[in-house]
């Protein structure tokens, strides 16, 4: 019934946990999720995971944020599509958020990697023809800019994707809607803090919906400050169904169809092969 459009079940922490969060699944009628790749030194055991359970599938990407790791290329990126399972460019994006504090006092100037490794994930995503998983954070405005200098307007060609884990303001959500985007909300929608977000919620169109827990983090009310797990993806569900005056199962359809629409529409054949550099 309900479908978790983000989670990153390959953390060590979930290693010796994936019988019981499936079992936690099975109950809470979660019948799907995506495993989200962050570095390409990550993609491996996110794509085992896809292949090991046919209810998993997996993305292949490297997260702003992540410094230190293995820069990819076009290639890397659309040779990794090509696998079974592999049905998305992501999670990536632009992250701008705490300059001082996280990016020891960097000026957005200095995070021109972050636009240029953003901008292969897009080329990336059109040549492979898969959606974008897209990470944006305190910068909104510099990620609407470069999907559309990228030719990210919806047209012909275009990649389309979903903004996760949205926190951003109804205009920007509106922006990335007239740009093809899906808004997946995450548990942050069931905070006592986040009416701004229930607003946000309330105004996108079902048909544009999707759901996720982005696990393990943002565990959703009751569970808030807890480890999350796909199993609570009900919770974000159940907040929308409130907000929107419309049945849980009214939003868990919608949202997995939605899901069907913009992942499944080219899944890799079976039959796909890729050796992995050494």
């Amino acid at each position: 019934m309900f479908t978790d459009s983000h989670c990153h079940l390959a953390m060590p922490e979930f290693l010796d946990q994936l019988p019981g969060i499936r079992q936690a699944m099975a109950a809470a009628q979660v019948d799907r999720a995506l495993c989200i790749c962050t570095t390409l030194e990550e993609f491996g055991q996110v794509h085992a995971l896809a292949t090991a359970y046919d209810n998993f599938w997996a993305t292949v990407g490297v997260h702003p944020d992540n410094e230190g790791v293995q820069e990819p290329s076009v290639d890397d990126l659309v040779r990794r599509a090509a696998l079974p399972r592999v049905i998305a460019i992501g999670e990536t994006g632009l992250d701008y958020y705490g300059m001082e504090e996280r990016k020891g006092g960097r000026s957005i100037a200095d995070l021109e990697w972050q636009r240029e490794r953003f901008r292969t994930h897009i080329r990336a995503a059109r040549q492979s023809a898969r959606p974008l998983v897209i990470h944006t954070r305190s910068a909104s405005a510099d990620t609407l800019a470069i999907l559309r200098e990228e030719g990210e307007d919806g047209g012909a060609g275009a990649a389309g994707g979903v903004f996760h884990c949205f926190t951003e303001t109804a205009e920007v959500a509106r922006s990335a809607l007239e740009l093809g985007f899906y808004i997946s909300f995450s548990g942050i929608v069931t905070f006592k803090n986040a009416q701004h977000l229930r607003d946000v919620a309330a105004f996108v169109p079902l048909e544009s919906m999707l759901i996720e827990t982005d696990s393990p983090y943002l565990a959703p009310v009751p569970y808030r400050g807890k480890q999350n797990n796909p199993s609570y993806v009900p919770f974000v569900a159940r907040q929308i169904a409130e907000l929107r005056g419309l049945a849980l199962e009214e939003v868990a359809r919608a949202t997995s169809a939605n899901f069907d629409r913009l992942f499944l529409r080219a899944e890799p054949s079976a039959a796909a092969s890729f050796h992995l550099p050494s």
